[in-house]
């Protein structure tokens, strides 16, 4: 599993002309399923990215997580992060779990990020997104697992 963090201040997704996601202040994910991906490493994943120690604490510090702040997560299922450009000119997405498999991980792991408080929104999973955001420091992170 392959999560891309970004601090925002504000995000949203779009479907056909349609938000089907919107957040303030909190945190937009990109998220890739891998082949092999199972719910521990779901579990593990949302405990990581719910407990990032990113946010700005009175003195500045990066001290305080999405939870303490009473921020937001956006997730977005993101395939590509998952796109091998080792070799030739167009992707491999070999290591991508097929979209059967990953339905069910992305939502199985969006219920894991849920039992932590945060609002979650979400995108549309395998349809065409357009996600806007607006980065808060910026701050962005890659997490794989």
């Amino acid at each position: 599993m392959r999560v891309v963090v970004q601090r925002v201040r504000r995000a949203s997704v779009t479907v056909d002309s349609r938000v089907v996601g919107r957040i303030d202040a909190g945190l937009l994910l990109l998220v890739g399923i891998r082949q092999g991906d199972d719910e521990t490493t779901l579990r593990w994943m949302a405990e990581k990215v719910v407990g990032l120690r990113i946010f700005p604490d009175q003195d500045g510090r990066l001290d305080r997580s999405v939870v303490d702040t009473d921020g937001a997560i956006l997730a977005v299922s993101q395939f590509t992060l998952y796109g091998d450009c080792s070799k030739g000119r167009r992707p491999s997405f070999t290591e991508a779990a097929p979209p059967g498999d990953a339905a069910p991980l992305f939502d199985r792991f969006v219920e894991y990020l849920r039992m932590s408080g945060c609002p979650v929104e979400t995108g549309e999973f395998g349809a065409m997104m357009d996600v806007e955001s607006v980065n808060a420091g910026p701050v962005t992170l890659v997490i794989d697992r």
